[in-house]
Formats: C-alpha cells, sequence, structure tokens
C-alpha cells in the first residue's frame, strides 16, 4: 500500500484499519489453531467467546449458565488450550491497538495539523508561547534532568521469548502497512505473520524456573536496542536544532535510569555480588554498542586525504591508529576511527577484565595495544574532533548520522549504560546502624533512643571522620551484606566513575533520622567525608504512607535545619530528590485519599524548599496501574503544584509496562517525547502562578475524608475481608508463579499491611474490580452532596473537574479504570469465597460502591456512559473484551478445579499450569494492571 494513502486516511477510514488489524490477526491465529488443534477445539473457542459476548452486553443468565456447563465439561488439557487462545488473541489485539497509536501519529504529523500538544514539537511551541526563546531552551536544558528509572517488580509476566515473538509481528504489521506496494509484498508479509503466529502458539507461555535478578537486569537491557540507543539520540538532535546548539552542546539532561540490581527493599537476593554484576553487565552493553558503531562508521567515512584537508586534531587521531593496511593509507577518517575502536578495547578489558567479542571488532583492531579511555568524555571528545574536521570540508551532514547519535549515546549511556539506583528500607539502616553503634560505643542501645536522641547522636557521628565500622569485628549477616553493598558502591564508583551510582533512596522514610542514618553508613564506606563536605550520591528519602506524606515537608524543614547536611547538599548543587510512593499510599488510604495526600505533600514540600532555597527534584514512584499511581504521563505531570517540577522530575516504569511503553522503538520515542514535553510546559508556567483555589483545595479535602474514611472501613476493618481477598482473588496462586525476583508479600503472614502493594493492586485487577482505583468516590460524594446540598454541591465538583487538572486528572484515571472494571465477572469470583455469610456481607458492598461511583462520575464529568469523553481509550477498552471477558471465566474454572485438587492432596500439574496461563494472559489484555 502506498505510504500516502495510510496518511490522506480520515480518522474514520484509521478506524477501519485498526478493524481490519485486529481481524487480520484474529484470523490468522484462528486459522493456525483449526490447523494445529483441530477445527473442534477452534469452535470450542468461538462458542465461549460468543457466549461471554453475550453475558458482558445483557448480563443474560441464560448464557452464563450454558457458559459454566460448557467449562465444568472441559478437560484440563482442553482449558489449557482455550487458556492460551484466549490471551494470545489479546495480546494480538494489543499489537493492533498500538500500531494504529502509531499510525494516528503518524497522520498526525504528516497531515500537517498543528503539532500534538503531548508531543516535542507541540511541547516546544507552547514553550515559546511562554516566551522560551533559543537562549531560553539552552538554559532550560542545561538546568534539567528528566529521567524514567526502569524497574522490576512481583507482576512481571511475559516472558522474553513470547515478547520477542510479538516484537516480530509488530515489525510485520508495519511493514504491511507503510511498505507493501504490490499483493505479491503482501502475501509475502502475510506469510511471514502465519509463521510468526504458528511460533507464538507453539511456544511456551510460563518460564519453569523463577526469574534471579540478574535475569530482570538482562531483560531490561533488550530495551536499549530495541528503543533507547536509537531515539534518545534522536530526541537530542531535536532539541539542539530547537535551542540553537551544536552538536553535542547540550547536557545529558534526559537519561533512562534503572534499580533492578540495586534494590534490595524486601529482595534477599540483591547483594554485593548482584550489585558488581549488574554494572558489568551493564557497561558491557554499553561499551558493545559504541565499539560496534565505530566499526559501523569507519564503513561509511572512506575519505581520501588527495581529496579533502583534515584538521591537525584529527591528523593526529589518524597517526595513532593500529591499522597499518595499506588499503588505508590515506583515508585518514577510518585510521582515526580504527585508533577510537581500539580505545574502546582497550576500557573494555580495563573496566571488565576481558577483551570484547570478536565479531564486534574490526580485524586490523584485534589484539591492538592503546590506551584506555579514563572518562566516557574522552571518548566523546574524539568524536566531537571527528565530527569538526567533516564540518572543515563540507560534509557536516554526515556528522549528524551515525557520528551525531553515536556522541550523543555516549554522552546520555555512559560506561554504565543507566545510573542505577539503591534502595533499602529504612528499618534495615536503623538495625544495622544500631549494631555499628553498639559495638563501637559499648552500652549505646541506639533502638531504645526517641527520634530527637537519635538524631543528635546520628549528627555528631556525622561531623566527625573516625569511623565506627571495624575491620576485626565480625557483624550480624544482615550488618556484613549491608556493608559490603556499600563497599562495592564505593568500588564501583573509583572503577566507572561517580555517575553509575548517583541515588540511595530510603524506603518507609518517616522521620529525619533514616535519612541521617543512611548518611552515616555512607560515612563508613568514604561515600560521605565530613572534611570535604563530600558527598558522593544523593540521599533520596521515600514517603510511601498516608502518615508519612503528611509528615514529609516537616522532615525536609528539620534536614536543611542541619547545618552538617547543608554543606553537603552545597556541594552537590543545593538540588535535593525526594520520591513520593503511590503504591503504598493506595493501600493504605485509597485512591482519593492517596492523590490527594500526595498533591498536599508535594505543595507543602516546594513551600519548605523555596524558604531554604534548594530546587526540589520529585521522584515519582508510579505503578502501570491506577491503583498505584499510572495514567497517561502528561496529564499527569501537568497536573504537579505551581513550582514542583522547575526541569526536574523522574518517575519510574514498571513491569510489563516497560514493554508496552518501551518495546518499540516508535511508541518508545512517543513516550519519551510526551514526557520530556510535559515536563517542559509545566517548567515554563509563569513565575508566580496563582495558587491552587481554597475552594477547591477545601472540597477534594473532605472528599478525602469521607473516601479514606470509606476505603478503610471495608479493607482494615470489617471481620472476614483478609479471608475475602484472599479467596476471592488469584493472590495466593500469584505467590507461587514465576514471576518477579522478589517475593510478592514482605512476610509470611497473610496480613494486607504486609502485603506489597503490587500484588494486591494485581489480584484486583484480575478479578476485575479494580478496587484500589476507584472504591470510596461514591461515598464521599454522596456524603459531599448530604453536606453541601445537592445542587451547590454537584456544581462544584463539576467546577473542580473542567477548572482544575489535579481533580480531572484523577476522575480521568478513575473512568479508565471503572470502565474496564466487570461486576458480573467479578460475581463470579465472589463465588469462589466459601463462607457464604462472608461472600453476603462484603461483595454487594462493593457492588453497591461500584454503581455508586460510576453514577457520581457520570454526573460531575457530563458523560452519558464511561469514557465518552475519550472515544479512542473507549474503543481500545472496547475491543479487548471479546478476549479479556472469556480468559476470566476459564479462570474463575480453573481456580476452582486447582482448589478443590489441592485440598484433597496436590493439583495437577496442568490445571496449575492453566491458572497462571490465565493470569499471564489477563494481566496482558490489561496492559497497566500491575
Amino acid at each position: 500500500m502506498d505510504t500516502s494513502e495510510v496518511h490522506a486516511r480520515r480518522p474514520e477510514s484509521l478506524d477501519d484499519a485498526l478493524r481490519e488489524d485486529i481481524r487480520l490477526l484474529g484470523r490468522i491465529l484462528g486459522d493456525t489453531i483449526r490447523a494445529l488443534d483441530g477445527p473442534a477445539t477452534f469452535g470450542l473457542i468461538e462458542s465461549i467467546r460468543q457466549l461471554a459476548v453475550r453475558y458482558h452486553r445483557e448480563q443474560d443468565k441464560a448464557a452464563q449458565e450454558e457458559l459454566e456447563t460448557i467449562l465444568a465439561g472441559l478437560s484440563d488439557n482442553e482449558v489449557n488450550s482455550i487458556t492460551r487462545a484466549f490471551g494470545y488473541f489479546s495480546a494480538l489485539a494489543n499489537i493492533a491497538e498500538d500500531h494504529h497509536h502509531t499510525r494516528r501519529w503518524r497522520a498526525h504529523v504528516v497531515g500537517g495539523s498543528a503539532p500534538r500538544e503531548d508531543s516535542l514539537a507541540g511541547g516546544l511551541m507552547r514553550a515559546r508561547a511562554e516566551g522560551f526563546d533559543e537562549a531560553r531552551l539552552k538554559a532550560f536544558f542545561g538546568g534539567a534532568y528528566i529521567a524514567p528509572v526502569l524497574t522490576a517488580h512481583p507482576t512481571e509476566v511475559q516472558r522474553r521469548s513470547i515478547l520477542d515473538c510479538l516484537d516480530a509481528i509488530a515489525a510485520l504489521l508495519t511493514r504491511r502497512d507503510r511498505l507493501a506496494d504490490t499483493q505479491e509484498e503482501r502475501d509475502e508479509i502475510d506469510a511471514e505473520l502465519r509463521a510468526k503466529v504458528l511460533t507464538l502458539w507453539q511456544t511456551r507461555v510460563l518460564r519453569k524456573n523463577k526469574l534471579s535478578v540478574l535475569d530482570e537486569v538482562g531483560n531490561a537491557l533488550t530495551f536499549f536496542d530495541a528503543t533507547f540507543f536509537g531515539e534518545v539520540p534522536k530526541l537530542y538532535a531535536a532539541l539542539e536544532q530547537a535551542a540553537g546548539v551544536g552538536l553535542g552542546e547540550l547536557p545529558a539532561f534526559l537519561e533512562i535510569g534503572t534499580w533492578i540490581g540495586g534494590d534490595r527493599d524486601g529482595n534477599p537476593f540483591v547483594d554485593a555480588q548482584v550489585l558488581r554484576e549488574t554494572l558489568t553487565t551493564q557497561a558491557e552493553k554499553a561499551l558493545s554498542h559504541y565499539i560496534a558503531e565505530a566499526r559501523a562508521l569507519r564503513k561509511e567515512l572512506p575519505f581520501a586525504s588527495l581529496l579533502v584537508k583534515v584538521t591537525p586534531e584529527l591528523e593526529m587521531l589518524a597517526a595513532a591508529s593500529p591499522d597499518k593496511s595499506e588499503h588505508r593509507a590515506g583515508e585518514p577518517y577510518r585510521l582515526a576511527l580504527a585508533t577510537v575502536q581500539a580505545r574502546l578495547a582497550a576500557t573494555y578489558e580495563t573496566l571488565l577484565g576481558r577483551f570484547p567479542h570478536t565479531d564486534t571488532m574490526s580485524s586490523a583492531v584485534r589484539g591492538a595495544e592503546a590506551a584506555p579511555y579514563g572518562q566516557v568524555e574522552d571518548f566523546a571528545a574524539d568524536l566531537l574532533v571527528v565530527a569538526r574536521s567533516l564540518e572543515t570540508h563540507g560534509a557536516g551532514a554526515l556528522a549528524q548520522g551515525r557520528l551525531g547519535a553515536l556522541l550523543r549515546a555516549a554522552k546520555t549511556f555512559g560506561w554504565t549504560l543507566a545510573p542505577l539506583d539503591l534502595r533499602q528500607n529504612s528499618a534495615v539502616h536503623e538495625r544495622v546502624v544500631a549494631e555499628l553503634f553498639a559495638v563501637a560505643q559499648p552500652g549505646t542501645e541506639y533502638l531504645a533512643l526517641d527520634e530527637q536522641a537519635r538524631t543528635a547522636l546520628l549528627l555528631k557521628e556525622l561531623e566527625t571522620a573516625r569511623p565506627l565500622v571495624s575491620r576485626h569485628v565480625r557483624y550480624s549477616a544482615e550488618t556484613a551484606k549491608e556493608l559490603a553493598i556499600f563497599e562495592e558502591a564505593r568500588a564501583a564508583h573509583l572503577r566507572y566513575g561517580k555517575r553509575c551510582i548517583r541515588t540511595m533512596i530510603i524506603s518507609k522514610t518517616d522521620g529525619l533520622s533514616d535519612m541521617l542514618e543512611l548518611a552515616v553508613l555512607l560515612k563508613e564506606a568514604g561515600l560521605l567525608r565530613p572534611a570535604e563536605a563530600a558527598l558522593d550520591v544523593n540521599i533520596v528519602p521515600l514517603f510511601e504512607t498516608i502518615e508519612d506524606l503528611r509528615a514529609a515537608s516537616g522532615i525536609m524543614e528539620a534536614l536543611f535545619r542541619a547545618p552538617v547536611y547543608r554543606r553537603l547538599l552545597a556541594r552537590r548543587g543545593d538540588v535535593q530528590e525526594v520520591m513520593l510512593g503511590y503504591s503504598d499510599s493506595n493501600k493504605d488510604g485509597g485512591f482519593i485519599t492517596s492523590g490527594w495526600e500526595l498533591y498536599r505533600a508535594e505543595l507543602g514540600l516546594v513551600e519548605v524548599f523555596a524558604r531554604h532555597d534548594v530546587r526540589i527534584r520529585l521522584f515519582h514512584g508510579r505503578g502501570g496501574s491506577v491503583g498505584r499511581g499510572g495514567g497517561p504521563s502528561y496529564q499527569a505531570i501537568l497536573a504537579q503544584p505551581p513550582g514542583a517540577v522547575q526541569g526536574q522530575i523522574r518517575l519510574t516504569e514498571q513491569g510489563e509496562v516497560i514493554a508496552a511503553k518501551y518495546g518499540n522503538a516508535e511508541v518508545g520515542r512517543r513516550n519519551l517525547e510526551v514526557i520530556l514535553a510535559a515536563t517542559l510546559v509545566a517548567s515554563a508556567e509563569p513565575a508566580a502562578p496563582p495558587p491552587p483555589d481554597a475552594a477547591f483545595m477545601q472540597a477534594l479535602a473532605e472528599l478525602s475524608g469521607n473516601a479514606f474514611a470509606a476505603y478503610r472501613n471495608l479493607v482494615y476493618e470489617t471481620e472476614g475481608f483478609e479471608d475475602y481477598f484472599w479467596q476471592s482473588t488469584v493472590i495466593s496462586e500469584i505467590a507461587a508463579l514465576n514471576l518477579g525476583s522478589r517475593p510478592a508479600s514482605r512476610s509470611k503472614s497473610r496480613s494486607i499491611e504486609d502485603l506489597r502493594a503490587i500484588p494486591w493492586v494485581f489480584s484486583w485487577a484480575q478479578c476485575r474490580i479494580m478496587l484500589p482505583g476507584w472504591y470510596g468516590f461514591g461515598t464521599a460524594v454522596e456524603q459531599f452532596l448530604a453536606a453541601h446540598g445537592e445542587a451547590a454541591g454537584m456544581a462544584t465538583l463539576q467546577g473542580m473537574v473542567q477548572n482544575w487538572p489535579v481533580f480531572s486528572t484523577l476522575l480521568s484515571n478513575m473512568d479508565m479504570v471503572l470502565a474496564k472494571a466487570d461486576m458480573g465477572i467479578a460475581a463470579r469470583y465472589a463465588a469462589l469465597v466459601q463462607d457464604e455469610g462472608l461472600r453476603a456481607r462484603i461483595f454487594p458492598r462493593i457492588l453497591a460502591e461500584y454503581e455508586r461511583t460510576t453514577r457520581f462520575l457520570l454526573a460531575i464529568t457530563g458523560q452519558k456512559a464511561l469514557l465518552d469523553h475519550n472515544p479512542v481509550l473507549r474503543r481500545a477498552v472496547i475491543n479487548r473484551f471479546p478476549y479479556l471477558d472469556p480468559l476470566n471465566h476459564v479462570q474463575v474454572e480453573m481456580l476452582r478445579r486447582y482448589r478443590e485438587q489441592s485440598e484433597e492432596g496436590e493439583a495437577s500439574e496442568r490445571i496449575r499450569r492453566g491458572v497462571h496461563i490465565s493470569i499471564n494472559g489477563i494481566a496482558s489484555a490489561l496492559r497497566n494492571s500491575g
């Protein structure tokens, strides 16, 4: 098909193209199943799909009974085949949807329309409207820091083999849309699609073994090949042009971060050796990329000295070349790049202790002696020499291609690819510090001290260079492990440079002492040196619970008043990072209260930081689901309080969301643009923006109080709710599934307090209740209207949604969650609860609150149906139901069998695998479930 035809389509035609893609992929999968598993299996799948659709549309009791009868009569083998089929139908529909988003994006750009507001062009246009000329843009980029941070967690379900196969199908769909100009080409691509779908059908869905931390590290690195190596340098090229600066003149303000391999909070498998191997793996990926690109550059620059005059600096590089072949004599660029490649190889050997793979090296460079680069800046400087020389003889355009991309990559990714965050729970730091004091100062009972006494002791310790740790003492296993981590971090700084580990995060920060404890441990490793007022990493508190969020500004106020810390912070440019936890605050207080307390915490932090003249950098610990702070990134960033962005932002990208956002280069570029555009627009606001409307603030505070009481009453105060949760969801089965490396719970208890927020949200998504994303809002609004009058109260709430991004973003995200929920399907999960009385006490309350919440949401937003204001998302959600709903129905049947068999002895391997396949399929279909 001619690409101009695609670009010329009206939106209606584009939607027709989406339906065509879904039908095509569904037909290919159906043909594959029919051919390999027989017409009877395919017919069974189609019958189940039709009954599920009927039940969804009409809540038809007869359809439900017929569906239950069919499912109950299936063998375990048949159940597995059906589960896999609907899981793959959903995955293929997601591919078509992603492809369609890219198609619409490209049609918008090529069609000559005004830039989308969430694109880089749109962000730049809006910034210019606020007075950002080239000089101000250059200044902004010079002081900005933007970093999506990759994390792994216990709901990451997709195997790498499956993701690779799905990526190949997505690439073929793109080729079919843009490059198939003849029927022969179209038929060829369709044949390749059929081959890939067949491969998908015959590839194992589940992992045989649980992922290790290093497996998770390796999985994350694939996204650098897929997206980051190619798209991040392109973004920098566009920004250089916008700011009117030359190649490589912008600092590396946009980075990809990670904490996979450094996150110890609740993960006993992360130790000093894992940290070392993580950085080694990342360095190998970065250096291998640079060496391969340098080799490719040699082939692209065959300029002869007879025809061009190069700079003296380029001549010096060429003179040091290890390539002595007469065939390349008189080709200065090839000789210079051989020098670069040889130095990279020497750097690889110095940092990693082995020589790079020979397939990445030019033959003339293999085994050559060369001086390793000391810093990545030295490597970038050599590349800049090549670029400047090209410009002198009219070949500057070539510097903007592979060479420019490599230069920008070197500045962005450094030697270790991505800065690695280290995270640990404050309770661990507390115990370690207590042991150190007990040994160094016998009689000191640190754990018995109150907060004031602890703070005084820690501040005193930070004033002295005297070590607490003795090499002659045998510490407890926990303390020894933690000390080894800090020592390894120090060794990594010496080996790779300080940018390899820049941030250490303290989970569950609830007092000043939590931050000072980490500072003392850093001092023991030489990462904090009092005599020099030197601090080599950022000390970052993570405020997670509702109570912690309320205390955040007071804790930071106390920290900034400590002279010893202010001296350290001054050496780091007076920039302080604070991490905010969306997941635990939601589990603690519910969706509305979490959103409100996060906003209030940010307001308080902005005020404290301004008073102390410290620049704030917020790190948003958002998950994929709305219950964990997920939702559209653009709207979320723009909804931040005035002064909360200031060109500085980090946010987590978690679990299967990473694959959805960054598995495809074009989709990945779009997501990076969204974050960049939103940060630019939020930072370009007027210097003194108006404060939030006091009436709106008061109204949301009142809603939060009402919602908090309703949520806490159900989750933490209702007798038997814990048992209801464990029986009506897949939480116990999730604990056994080989997902991530971290356990699902912080302890062996079944208490909701100890359960990680991630599987808590994930479990409610699987049973289609999505409770963490909406529960309590209906009751909150009902009580608000009762207190203020129906008409006046509704007018206030409608004014809030129209004029306050904070509230409109909350309701927009809730709208999406409610649309994905299905109380008919949820009722089938509720039937798994063995105690009928318990079921009767809890599920009707959930159902009533869902109906109340939906009714008020529609009234406040002025919609007739959920997602009316977002037809693109509404279509995407509706397109998934025919494949998602059957998965839920099948999962309920498999859970029933699995639990009955487990009570009688041991469940069959096939049914256990079937349950896990269904968890995988539903998570993939929902996409932002964890």
